[in-house]
């Protein structure tokens, strides 16, 4: 096996293992330059520090929001309910059209401007005050300016490259 093909495998070996760790489904937001919405589905969200409240979340360099996070201050986490499937999903949807991607995705504005999701058990209100880079991704480390909860009890789960609704 030639070197190319040995990282591949190894990979993808990488990916099937990891798919073993359940993780929530969070959709983290910014507005870009361009007054344009942009947002991603994402299961690398976590915090980081209490105090100061701190979180991350993970973006692949390739990535087109990427360019987006790079160039603003400010960006959102909605931590989705399991209501929230179908937004999570098309929001993970590779080369989606970017105008117009949250028309058919209820949310709300925060103060900044960015969306939050309405279908979410948490909203996190984030300004950037680290970005770390790791392999082919950034962590974005976000200070956090404002959290807030829903009174929904319904978290969506991503495990083994499938969503689950949690079942109490």
């Amino acid at each position: 096996m030639d070197a190319e093909a040995a990282l591949i495998e190894r990979q993808e070996q990488f990916r099937y293992a990891l798919a073993s760790l359940a993780s929530g489904v969070s959709v983290v937001t910014c507005v870009g330059d361009s007054e344009v919405d942009h947002a991603m589905t994402a299961s690398a969200v976590t915090s980081v520090s209490l105090d100061p409240p701190l979180v991350l979340a993970c973006v692949s360099r390739t990535a087109r929001f990427w360019e987006a996070i790079s160039s603003v201050e400010h960006w959102g986490v909605s931590v989705l309910s399991a209501r929230a499937q179908q937004h999570a999903q098309w929001l993970a949807t590779p080369g989606r059209p970017l105008a117009g991607q949250l028309d058919r995705v209820p949310h709300r504005r925060s103060t900044r401007g960015y969306a939050l999701l309405d279908e979410s058990l948490a909203w996190l209100e984030c300004t950037t005050s680290e970005v770390v880079r790791a392999g082919d991704h950034d962590i974005f480390i976000g200070s956090v300016d404002c959290a807030t909860r829903s009174e929904a009890n319904d978290p969506l789960l991503y495990w083994r490259r499938e969503y689950y609704a949690l079942e109490k």
